[in-house]
C-alpha cells in the first residue's frame, strides 16, 4: 500500500530532515574535511545544533552567510571569501560544499564559482581539495543529501589505474558504533577495505585536553582516490537510486562490480552480508560470528513467548525501516505501519522482498509521511510499540506504549551514536531492548505487578 497525495503540499512535523544536513554528515566522515554550507548562517546553526544534540560531539559547519543582498546579487563573492577564511583558519585537506534552498533558488552556479576561485588562487600551495554537491531541501530528504554527497565525492575524486585488492564498502548512514563494527567485521574476514564515509571516530571521539578544529578519523582522501582501482564494491541499501549512487558510479566509470544488499539488521539480512564477505575473502565465516549467531537464535527462542504476535509501528529513513521490518518479522512482531518521509518509490517493494516469505500479509507501507499523518493512522491500529527516532516520542506518550529508539536523531536520550543496529550483535541488543520494553510495559500495567518471569 502506498499513500495517495492530494494536489497540495502540507507538512506537519516532518518525518525527515533537510538534504544539506545529510550531506554535511557524509563530509564529516572524510579525513580532514570541513563541511561548508553555501547559504544563510541560520541553516548552518540549525544543522550544528541538531547534530550536536544526537552525537554529543562538537561539529563545525562553515557558511557563506548570505543575506538579503546576496539573494538579489548572488552569493559568489561570499562563497569565495568563505573558502579563503576556512582554508586559513582550519587548514583542511578538503572542503565539502553543499547548497541550500536559497542558493539553489537564485541559481548560484557553485561549480563555476569554484573554477573562478581556482583561477584567482592559482599558485597557492595551501589550497585544499573541493567537492560540491547540489542539496536543495525542497527536492528531497537528508538521506538523499547523504547519498548525493557520497556519489559526488566518488565521481569527482575516485581515480582509475592498476587494480588493487581493496573492497569498497558504502554502508549508508548508520551509527558510529555500526561503523566501528563494520570495520571490525571486514578485518576479521581479512578484507582490505575502504569504507566511505567513516563516522566511527569523527562523531564519537575520546575526551581531549585541547579542542581539535577538525577531529581525527574519517576515510582518507588517498583511499577515496584509489576506490576506482578496487576489486569490488559493497553498497548497502535496498531503496537506493538505480543510477546516481557511489556504487553505480564506480561500476559505470571504473568497471568495478557493485554488490548491493540490504542493511544487515537481523539474521536474514546479516547472513546475506556475511555470505558475500565469505565469497569475496575466500574464507569461512569466523567462529566469532558463528557463535554470535547461535546465541542470537537461542535468544529468539527464549524471548519468543513475550513478543510473538505483537504489533509495531516503524518510521524513519527508508532503508532503516526496511532493515527493521525484516528483523521484526523474523522475531514474530508484525509491522502494522512502515512509514518514511522519503519518496523513493521503492519502500513497499523492498519491505515485501524482506518480509514476504514470513508475514501472512503485507504491512501498511507509506512514503512521504509526516507525524500528523502517522499519528492519525496509528490510532486505528492498536500498536504495542513504536520503533524509530526521538520525534516519535509524543505519539508513544499519547498511545501509552514503549518507544524503541533507533536511527537518527535521538535527542531525548544519551548515546544515540552508540546504538548498535547491525550484525548479529546489533540484532541481539535490539532484541533484548524490545523484549524487555514489552515485559516492562506488561509489568507496569499489571494491578499486582510481578518480580519473576
Amino acid at each position: 500500500m502506498t499513500k495517495n497525495h492530494p494536489n497540495y503540499i502540507s507538512t506537519t512535523n516532518a518525518c525527515k530532515l533537510c538534504k544539506p544536513l545529510g550531506a554535511c554528515l557524509a563530509f564529516k566522515g572524510i579525513e580532514g574535511t570541513v563541511p561548508y554550507l553555501h547559504g544563510s548562517q541560520g541553516c548552518a546553526t540549525y544543522m550544528r545544533r541538531y547534530i550536536i544534540s544526537h552525537y554529543n560531539e562538537p561539529i563545525d559547519i562553515a557558511s557563506s552567510s548570505l543575506s538579503e543582498k546576496h539573494a538579489v546579487y548572488g552569493g559568489g563573492p561570499n562563497l569565495k571569501l568563505g573558502l579563503t577564511n576556512v582554508t586559513e583558519k582550519y587548514r583542511p585537506q578538503m572542503i565539502g560544499i553543499t547548497t541550500t534552498c536559497l542558493t539553489e533558488t537564485i541559481g548560484d552556479d557553485v561549480a563555476m564559482f569554484l573554477r573562478e576561485y581556482a583561477l584567482d588562487t592559482a599558485g597557492s600551495k595551501e589550497l585544499p581539495d573541493f567537492v560540491n554537491v547540489s542539496t536543495p531541501s525542497y527536492s528531497g530528504t537528508h538521506m538523499e543529501g547523504f547519498h548525493g554527497a557520497i556519489y559526488e565525492i566518488i565521481k569527482q575524486r575516485a581515480e582509475g589505474g592498476p587494480g588493487n585488492r581493496t573492497v569498497n564498502l558504502l554502508p549508508g548512514f548508520v551509527s558510529s558504533a555500526d561503523y566501528r563494527l563494520l570495520k571490525e567485521i571486514m578485518d576479521d574476514f581479512g578484507l582490505a577495505c575502504t569504507m566511505l564515509p567513516d563516522l566511527s571516530e569523527t562523531m564519537d571521539g575520546p575526551a581531549l585536553l585541547e579542542y581539535e578544529k577538525i577531529p581525527a578519523g574519517g576515510t582518507p582522501l588517498s583511499a577515496i582516490k584509489a576506490m576506482g582501482r578496487s576489486r569490488a564494491t559493497i553498497e548497502l541499501g535496498r531503496t537506493l537510486d538505480d543510477e546516481e549512487t557511489g556504487g553505480k558510479e564506480l561500476e559505470k566509470s571504473h568497471k568495478i562490480t557493485n554488490h548491493r544488499l540490504g542493511i544487515p539488521i537481523g539474521i536474514e539480512e546479516t547472513d546475506l552480508f556475511f555470505n558475500l564477505l565469505s565469497k569475496l575473502s575466500g574464507r569461512p565465516v569466523p567462529d566469532k560470528y558463528v557463535h554470535e549467531r547461535g546465541r542470537l537464535v537461542d535468544a529468539y527462542v527464549d524471548g519468543h513467548k513475550y513478543i510473538f504476535g505483537k504489533k509495531a509501528i516503524i518510521y524513519g529513513e527508508e532503508d532503516l525501516v526496511v532493515g527493521m521490518s525484516a528483523f521484526l518479522a523474523e522475531i514474530g512482531i508484525f509491522p502494522v505501519l512502515c512509514a518514511s518521509g522519503g519518496r523513493s518509490g521503492r519502500l513497499a517493494e523492498a519491505i515485501d522482498d524482506v518480509t514476504g516469505d514470513i508475514l501472512p500479509s503485507q504491512p501498511g507501507v507509506h512514503e512521504g509521511m509526516d507525524f500528523f499523518e502517522i499519528s492519525e493512522i496509528a490510532e486505528t491500529l492498536a500498536p504495542d510499540l513504536i520503533i524509530g527516532h526521538s520525534k516519535g516520542y509524543p505519539l508513544a506518550k499519547k498511545l501509552n506504549i514503549p518507544l524503541i529508539r533507533v536511527g537518527f536523531p535521538i535527542h531525548d536520550r544519551v548515546g544515540g551514536q552508540r546504538i548498535l543496529h547491525l550484525g548479529y550483535s546489533g540484532a541481539q541488543q535490539l532484541f533484548d531492548t524490545i523484549t524487555n520494553a514489552i515485559i516492562a510495559k506488561k509489568q507496569t500495567d499489571s494491578s499486582v505487578g510481578y518480580s519473576y518471569m
